[in-house]
This record gives C-alpha cells, structure tokens and sequence, in this order.
C-alpha cells in the first residue's frame, strides 16, 4: 500500500512538473551566469583585478575572440540567439529581435531565468514573459549611472543610488531566489559599465588620474590614405579631440572599478549558496571601443579596437585547469554552449559553434570567422583567421593586414601580390558565409 502511494505521489509531482507547477526533481544540469559588459575593449582587464583572479585564471581565457557584429544591440541578438546578424535582422540598434532565443528555450527545459541590467536597445524595458526575474532599464543607454529608473519585475521604480551597485545588490536577490527553486538557473548580469556616459562612482573619481595616454602606432594616424573614404576622410585629431578621447578614456576605466568589487561579491555569493562549482560563469563585452586610433573614437569597424573582446569561461566540471585558448571564438558560440550543456536541443537557426568541443578537445574548429556590421562606415563585411584580416567596405576600398606582422593595421596589403592567394581564399569564403 505504502509502494503505491509513494507511486501514485511520484506520477502527481510528474505531471505537476509538466505543467509548469512543481520544480524539477534532483536536475543537476549546471547554473549559468553569463555577465556581458558594455563597449569594454579586450585590452582593459588589467583594470578588473578581482574579475581577472576569479574568473580569467580560474578557467580557459580567449585570446581570439571577436564579436561578429561589433555594436551593442545586434552583439546582444547574436548571444541571445547565436545568430549572425544578417540572419537575426538586427543589424543597427533600433532593430528588434524577432527570433526565440536561448532564454526562450532553457525556460521551457526548466531552467530559473533571470536578467539584471540591459537587455537590447530597441526594448523599452519592460518585463519579459521568457523570464522568471528581471531588472532593467529603458532602452541601451541610462541618462546618469545615479538614481535610474528601473523596471522591476513588471514595475518602474526610480532607485536611489548607483546603478552598477543597485545591479549586484538585484543579482545577490536573485541568486537567493534561485538558491530555493529546486532548479538549475540562467542569469544575463549586464551591466551598462563602462558605456556612456561613463559615470564614475563618487568615490573612484579619483582613480588613474596619472593614466599614461594612448601611445600605439595608429593613434592619430597620419596616413590614411589606403583605408576606405570613410575613414581616410577623417580629419587629424586636434589636441581637443585628444584630451576628450582620454578623458573618455579614464572614465570608462574608472567606472569597471565599481564593477570589479561587484563581481566579487556575486562569485563570494555563489560560494556561499553552495552552487559555484555547479555553475558556468561567461565573461563578454558586447563590443570594443576605439580611443583615438586611426583617428576614430567610435565602434563598429573591423579593426581590433572594435571586435576584438575580453571573453572568459570559468567552469570546474569542464575546465578542471586554467588555460588561455587560441582558436577562434565569437559570441555567437554562447548561446549553442547553453543549449548543449543545459540538455536542450540546439536550433537548427543557430549560425555559431558549441565551446563544449573545443573545450574537450573532441572535434575540429573553426579557422575563420565572418564579421559585419552596418552603421557609421556603411555596410562592410569581413574575415578574421587570426592572423589575417580581409575586409570589404560595399562601394569603396578593400583591406588586408597581416596581424603579425602589422598588429595596429596601418599597411593595407590588399595589392601585394604575395597575398594573392590567400585573400582569394577569404574572398570566396566570405561570400560563402555571408548566404549561409
């Protein structure tokens, strides 16, 4: 009798489960805490010592990665889909995404979903149904990193006080929440550090006040003349023009010291629910930044500046020693990443390559990667090898660099015959990718 109560109690918790009403039973796939950062350039970890410590050393760092599309909007569509833009369709910031994404989906397989901070530039901001918990704001740029207006779980409140702090603070709560759930969860931390308008915490004004400026061979460049007209139109940087840049500059670095101490106190958090060996933790910026180089101070280029990313897994059960890879990475590998370790099926839509094989070694990778973007040069697409770079820039010139042997991309080499044959070989694989 006992035997077919306990029965009869299991297939009722069974079907509660199915309908959404129950958590599921003993699931020991792994949390996900995916924290994308916003126009942070690869080069300014240094910057985010506690980040670097926690989740760089403790896992696998990669030295190549690259954002596809290098702006803020359709970098998020393409994480949160694994997508390339021109399959997407979000291709400049006021796009909306059309598509299911992988939050979409790990919610339906019983995962706790949760996002704290930005979420895409052509969302107003409200709550969405695909996730259990939510804190954001309107839009993809905050007036002041003091006092927002955020939309907590369907409701606007102004807050009182800064921003980044206010984002940890509603990261712990939900860290909290899911540590009750009785299944694993799915977290998108994005803070809007250090994108405009770069609002430093009172307390870390001060900070780098003695910042050496930026003294790499592009700064300023004096010859532009083999970039497209769109670039090589651009006049010299004036000591004005300079003074803003670093100014500019410090600012956003002053603003990833709040976020650092943040980040520690969320992996200190995971310690203490006792999930942080159970949990994926994914480091990205949505895109870089240039400071002057090539006398540019925006994004969405080609050049290094500008797609090259901070990109970092920290995950015991899959990385047990800490590593730097070289292989080609983009954001578009987050999203099938979650799909294969959370046990979800991966869309047949999804353009980019689960890390999971690469990590374990198991499988070929990738030796290219297509990039493109469509705001502020017109519309350009590129092929990134790791050591070679081609770009086209529709109705205008054509790029090439050698990046060891022309790291800041001054000499475009799209005429030397001895690069003949490669750059075909990239020509026609880009226009192979760019149907796909």
């Amino acid at each position: 009798m006992k035997r077919y109560a306990a029965l009869l109690l299991l297939i009722s918790a069974l079907v509660l489960q199915s309908c959404g009403m129950l958590p599921r039973i003993n699931d020991e796939r792994p949390n996900f805490l995916v924290i994308v950062t916003d126009d942070q350039r690869y080069d300014t970890m240094e910057y985010m010592p506690k980040a670097q410590e926690l989740i760089f050393d403790e896992g696998v760092t990669f030295s190549h990665a690259y954002i596809t599309t290098p702006f803020c909007c359709p970098s998020r569509a393409s994480i949160l889909t694994g997508m390339y833009a021109h399959n997407h369709n979000v291709q400049v910031n006021e796009d909306k995404l059309e598509f299911t994404t992988v939050v979409d989906d790990l919610h339906k397989n019983g995962y706790y979903t949760g996002l704290v901070g930005k979420y895409l530039n052509s969302w107003k901001g409200e709550a969405r149904p695909e996730f259990d918990y939510w804190v954001s704001f309107f839009g993809g740029t905050v007036p002041s990193y003091y006092d927002p207006s955020l939309n907590i779980n369907g409701t606007w409140e102004k807050k009182t006080g800064y921003i980044t702090y206010l984002f940890k603070d509603y990261v712990i709560e939900f860290l909290d929440d899911a540590a009750n759930q009785n299944k694993p969860f799915l977290l998108f931390f994005t803070p809007n550090a250090p994108h405009a308008p770069f609002t430093p915490l009172k307390e870390d004004k001060g900070l780098y006040n003695d910042l050496p400026p930026v003294n790499t061979p592009s700064y300023n460049e004096a010859d532009l003349s083999d970039k497209p007209e769109s670039i090589s139109s651009r006049p010299l940087l004036t000591e004005e023009d300079s003074t803003q840049i670093e100014n500019i500059r410090r600012r956003q670095l002053q603003t990833l010291a709040s976020l650092d101490r943040s980040i520690e106190e969320i992996i200190q958090k995971l310690e203490e629910t006792g999930e942080m060996d159970n949990t994926v933790i994914i480091f990205i910026s949505d895109n870089g930044k240039h400071w002057g180089e090539h006398r540019m101070e925006s994004k969405s280029t080609a050049y290094e500046e500008s797609v090259k990313v901070p990109f970092a897994i920290r995950y015991p059960g899959l990385i047990p020693t800490p590593y730097i890879e070289d292989k080609l990475v983009a954001n578009i590998d987050i999203a099938p990443t979650l799909y294969e370790l959370s046990e979800t099926p991966i869309p047949d839509t999804v353009d980019g390559l689960s890390l999971v094989s690469l990590l374990q070694s198991t499988g070929d990778w990738r030796s290219k990667l297509l990039l493109e973007a469509w705001p502020d040069r017109g519309h350009w697409t590129a092929v990134h090898t790791g050591q070679y770079v081609y770009i086209e820039t529709l109705d205008d010139l054509s790029e090439f660099y050698n990046l060891e042997t022309d790291p800041y991309e001054m000499e475009n080499m799209v005429n030397d015959p001895k690069y003949k044959d490669i750059i075909l070989e990239l020509k026609e694989y880009l226009e192979a990718e760019k149907q796909r």
